[in-house]
């Protein structure tokens, strides 16, 4: 996932002026990064069932739109960036795979980000969505940074190197915490 280095530095130039209020920002900083998110949306997307045609591209669109909505975020760095575009990526999929369920239970049928015409996730793979995304809210609130790690590493796609830099902590730290939340989470999901 690491660009070339100078591309990483215009990337976190443009992020910082961006912070710093300039609106245009945006505009220019997304052909620097669509690919890396493509590569993000790509990683997520295949965890789904098989042969679905939820497209790449849509979820990638959603989610910059997402970002480019936050007002507020004073951007550190493209890892911090793209941690972010990680958790949009996640909470999209987790919004829609509950809004199917919904609609499958007789609920109310809701306006989904994502474009209709888009086929659906499966059952199955919808309720995993749905647990570990709450197993992973639990998991937050007693160890928000092994949460961050699983964020980082299971729907960004982040290497042990990528993670470790991204938070600002060792490799080492990152691996027996990746290891400690994965069992927790597995412990969790399966009951």
């Amino acid at each position: 996932m690491a660009p070339e280095p100078d591309t990483a530095r215009e990337i976190s130039r443009i992020l910082r002026e961006w912070s710093e209020g300039n609106a245009d920002a945006s505009d220019e900083l997304m052909p620097l990064v669509y690919e890396e998110l493509r590569l993000q949306a790509s990683r997520y997307l295949r965890r789904e069932r098989q042969g679905h045609t939820l497209q790449t591209t849509a979820l990638i669109h959603e989610a910059y739109l997402k970002l480019v909505d936050q007002h507020e975020v004073n951007w550190q760095n493209r890892s911090h960036f793209f941690g972010i575009a990680a958790k949009a990526m996640k909470r999209i999929l987790v919004d829609y795979a509950r809004a199917r369920n919904r609609e499958k239970r007789g609920g109310r049928d809701e306006n989904v980000p994502l474009d209709e015409a888009l086929a659906a996730v499966s059952e199955e793979k919808s309720r995993e969505i749905i647990a570990l995304d709450e197993a992973l809210s639990r998991l937050a609130e007693f160890d928000a940074r092994q949460a961050e790690i699983v964020s980082l590493r299971y729907f960004g796609g982040f290497s042990i190197a990528e993670t470790a830099a991204s938070l600002g902590i060792s490799e080492a730290t990152v691996k027996r915490e990746w290891n400690s939340a994965k069992a927790w989470l597995k412990r969790e999901v399966s009951r």
